[in-house]
């Protein structure tokens, strides 16, 4: 992970540093959305290049002290496979590591990819509510 820097927190981000991520998502929410969601979170974990971009960025939502669930790990494609998302999860862990149980829902393409950073596959149930994703709250 050469000329990257990561940062915790969602102080100074902008909608417009979040733009390019979500692909493959059928409904991205838009940047402003984007950077509405990581300042609600309770754990916000950025990666930014050598030049000050954001290239990539994951949340968690936590208790801090029984459990915590991380939603989002997201890395511009073009950076990917350079261990950005790998260090990203191991600093969210870290952050985490008071908490019991460290949840994390994904497609099964990527399940190797956490359990190569010590995470199980197990079964999990879901809601997903496609209609409130680009919807502010309210």
């Amino acid at each position: 992970m050469d000329s990257v820097h990561l940062s915790f927190g969602s102080d100074g981000l902008r909608g417009d540093d979040l733009a390019g991520f979500f692909v493959g998502w059928p409904q991205p929410p838009s940047p402003d959305r984007r950077l509405e969601i990581l300042c609600a979170a309770d754990e916000v974990v950025v990666c930014r290049s050598a030049d000050g971009g954001v290239i990539g960025f994951a949340t968690a939502i936590t208790d801090r002290r029984f459990a915590a669930y991380i939603p989002l790990v997201e890395v511009l494609p073009e950076h990917q496979g350079r261990g950005i998302g790998s260090e990203m999860v191991t600093a969210l862990l870290e952050r985490l590591r008071t908490c019991y149980m460290i949840d994390l829902v994904c497609d099964d393409d990527v399940v190797p990819f956490y359990e190569r950073l010590g995470g199980t596959r197990l079964n999990a149930v879901a809601w997903r509510n496609h209609d409130r994703l680009g919807a502010a709250d309210g």
